[in-house]
């Protein structure tokens, strides 16, 4: 944006510090990069951001077993943690003590949980596990850099990226970075407050022209184990409600169970247990899994 007289009158010619210095065509800034990053140069067929719009909906449940439901179909499947601040993947993923390493001193090697499943968190790198990240913004971006190209994916199929809840740094810079994103998935709670902040996080993708790929309603309803009847806790039907009326894909709702909640501290993904073929909840998840592969294989 080329600057007016006034303006160029009163620069200080501080370019590195101006917020502003990506469109300015003073004769000064010479050193700023114009415009957006340039992406990636990592070998991924498709990259899925998974998002919501609030904390606490089971977004990285929804990414945890999206990612081993890919590599079980025989897909080469990398996942990101990017919630930096908060990386329960490792948790959730059994792998929770393991370490990056790097044999050469330059190229990271991902953790590998099957021979179809790598997984790179900012939890590998803490020495303890409440240590807490204080980082702003361009330390995270230099990061999430660093988790895309510097790190040993091989060839992909699939990298999926758990995000943080919101749209801040983390989605912002991974929409930028990554290349060939097939799209996002949302993932929320029945209740009114969550599908508000949830159509924030559809709008944001929007306003990034990237692909919605759909809505996924977790803890949509509880079946009592006593009285075996449902009880919607958290309201039912609301995320399908918002698809419908925002005009994007409903891929399926997951009940409120308390063997996903057990899987997940256990460190083995509800996917996998395949003696749960019978569970409402397995059944819902595997579902979603296909519906959601239709929608990018397509």
């Amino acid at each position: 944006m080329a600057q007016t007289n006034e303006q160029s009158s009163t620069c200080a010619g501080d370019c590195a510090g101006c917020p502003s210095a990506t469109k300015c065509d003073d004769q000064r800034n010479v050193s700023t990069p114009k415009g957006l990053p340039p992406k990636v140069d990592i070998s991924v067929k498709h990259v899925i951001l998974v998002l919501s719009g609030k904390g606490g909906v089971g977004k990285s449940t929804v990414s945890a077993n999206l990612a081993y439901s890919l590599a079980n179909r025989g897909y080469s499947t990398g996942l990101i943690d990017l919630d930096i601040h908060g990386p329960n993947i490792p948790k959730m993923l059994g792998i929770e003590g393991a370490r990056l390493q790097s044999y050469d001193g330059k190229v990271i090697e991902p953790v590998r949980v099957t021979g179809n499943l790598a997984v790179v968190s900012m939890a590998f790198l803490l020495p303890e596990r409440n240590t807490p990240v204080i980082w702003r913004g361009p330390m995270k971006m230099a990061a999430i850099r660093q988790f895309l190209e510097d790190v040993n994916w091989g060839d992909l199929d699939y990298l999926v990226v758990d995000l943080p809840p919101g749209t801040g740094d983390e989605a912002l810079t991974i929409a930028q970075l990554a290349p060939n994103i097939a799209g996002a998935v949302i993932v929320t709670t029945p209740q009114e407050v969550a599908i508000l902040d949830s159509s924030k996080a559809i709008e944001f993708i929007k306003k990034l022209e990237l692909p919605v790929l759909g809505i996924v309603e977790n803890m949509s309803g509880f079946v009592c184990p006593h009285c075996k009847e449902e009880i919607d806790i958290f309201g039912k039907g609301g995320g399908e409600k918002e698809a419908k009326e925002l005009g994007v894909p409903f891929l399926g709702s997951i009940p409120l169970d308390p063997e996903m909640r057990k899987a997940a501290d256990e460190g083995r993904p509800f996917i996998i247990r395949r003696a749960a073929g019978e569970n409402p909840t397995w059944k819902s998840i595997d579902t979603i899994m296909e519906n959601l592969v239709k929608l990018v294989e397509e």
